[in-house]
């Protein structure tokens, strides 16, 4: 049962991720306003998201704005939206076939190979959804490192990494690795076939008087 056992943990593990992943596509502060070498101090704090900003107040008091325009967003927004959505879907799907394919699941119980080649499945579709965040996460993070390093761009208009990059990154990882235990099927390879034993030569000689 150690194949049972693996396939359970990468199944956990890439549950996370996915939980991970959709905690992170949701989460406003994929940027946050930098004042490093500023020394004037400012009351509020920019954060920026997939899908609105906000600001917060030094009292505590938190605005919020979505979006206007989809068409006026930054192409970096419009395609970290889209590598995000496409993990999660993946994931989704690999969720579905993951539970069919593990061996503590009594789906396809009765045909051990298809079994295993839907868990297969499932796991090299976690791996590709956990790409897919793990490029959607770094592809932001390396404009926010380019612009901040950039020396055109003012002080005060400068972001770092947002807490959502990090989960991002975190839950990449955590669907990759899920989907590589299920990948790791060491099913046995037998076919169910009694095996023959070739007759001596006593057993073949009873017939004589």
């Amino acid at each position: 049962m150690a194949n049972a056992g693996i396939q359970l943990l990468g199944f956990t593990l890439a549950f996370l991720g996915f939980i991970g992943t959709i905690a992170s596509t949701v989460m406003v502060e994929w940027k946050a306003s930098s004042y490093a070498g500023d020394n004037i101090i400012t009351a509020q704090a920019l954060y920026e998201g997939l899908w609105k900003s906000c600001v917060s107040q030094s009292t505590g008091q938190v605005q919020c704005k979505v979006y206007d325009s989809l068409l006026q967003l930054p192409g970096i927004v419009q395609g970290t939206r889209g590598l995000m959505l496409a993990s999660v879907l993946l994931c989704f799907i690999s969720i579905m076939m993951a539970s069919v394919g593990m061996k503590c699941t009594t789906c396809l119980s009765d045909q051990p190979a298809q079994k295993d080649k839907v868990a297969l499945i499932g796991g090299v579709i976690f791996i590709i959804a956990g790409l897919l965040a793990l490029v959607g996460a770094s592809w932001y993070g390396h404009r926010i490192a380019q612009e901040f390093y950039n020396p055109f761009t003012p002080t005060n208009a400068r972001y770092e990494f947002g807490s959502a990059l990090y989960v991002g990154w975190g839950a990449a990882c955590l669907i990759i690795i899920g989907g590589s235990f299920l990948c790791c099927n060491c099913s046995s390879k037998g076919s169910g076939k009694q095996p023959s034993y070739p007759q001596s030569a006593g057993q073949q000689g009873r017939g004589y008087v």
